[in-house]
């Protein structure tokens, strides 16, 4: 048996792992809001170290959920004091942790992931 590495197994495993922890960055924001934007920042700068992998996906599916979900929020809460802007704000709240749970399930796997329409895995 070799020690011998292949340094292409192991980049693509710390960019695995460094996916988990922008999720978990994600994950944290409900807690946290700050987290979510050094998900963000870490996305964008790791985004080429993932190019041409299937966890360029993951990036993709991260980077849309914090936009689209910071997008959602604004108009939750400026629509709020018309009481339609609470039932955007659980419903974006409830997106995000779909987005997350999906996201965390197919790393999970290895598994690229294939978005449809609405911001749901296809």
């Amino acid at each position: 048996m070799s020690d011998f590495t292949d340094p292409q197994d192991e980049a693509l495993r710390s960019a695995r792992t460094l996916t988990f922890v922008i999720y978990a960055l994600y994950a944290a924001s409900f807690l946290v809001g700050i987290t979510a934007l050094v998900g963000l920042l870490l996305n964008y700068l790791k985004r080429d170290a993932v190019a041409g992998t299937w966890l360029d996906s993951h990036f993709r599916w991260q980077i849309r959920t914090f936009w689209i979900g910071l997008g959602l929020v604004l108009v939750g809460l400026i629509t709020s004091f018309v009481l339609i802007g609470l039932p955007i704000l659980l419903a974006t709240a409830v997106w995000v942790i779909y987005r997350l749970v999906v996201g965390l399930l197919a790393l999970n796997d290895h598994k690229a992931i294939v978005e449809g329409k609405w911001g749901l895995a296809a």
